[in-house]
């Protein structure tokens, strides 16, 4: 499955038009040290809620340290129905990098 990507640069833009939802899939000690502002944090103790109550025609932008997790974490969530899923390439890391705001 080729796993779809998107850019720190194109996940700002839908951000601010609230055009997608954020996910975040690190572990919460690094979420509550800094995050996308309104990713919601999605752990195996999270993902059968998440699964039960999401929208699953509303884009996501899913979000790891560096991009690597969050492919498989899209390809699941592909799988599982979603519509449009991506990984965010480069991770929290990349999105950092950039100087992107972070809550």
């Amino acid at each position: 499955m080729d796993i779809p990507q998107i850019t720190a640069e194109e996940a700002k833009q839908r951000l601010e038009a609230k055009a997608a939802d954020f996910l975040d899939i690190r572990d919460p000690n690094a979420y509550a040290a800094g995050h996308i502002p309104g990713a919601k944090p999605l752990s195996d103790a999270t993902i059968a809620e998440f699964l039960r109550t999401a929208d699953k025609n509303r884009p996501l932008v899913v979000n790891c340290y560096r991009g690597n997790a969050s492919q498989g974490a899209t390809a699941f969530l592909l799988e599982q129905g979603f519509k449009e899923v991506y990984s965010l390439a480069g991770g929290f890391e990349g999105w950092r990098s950039t100087g992107l705001i972070e809550s």
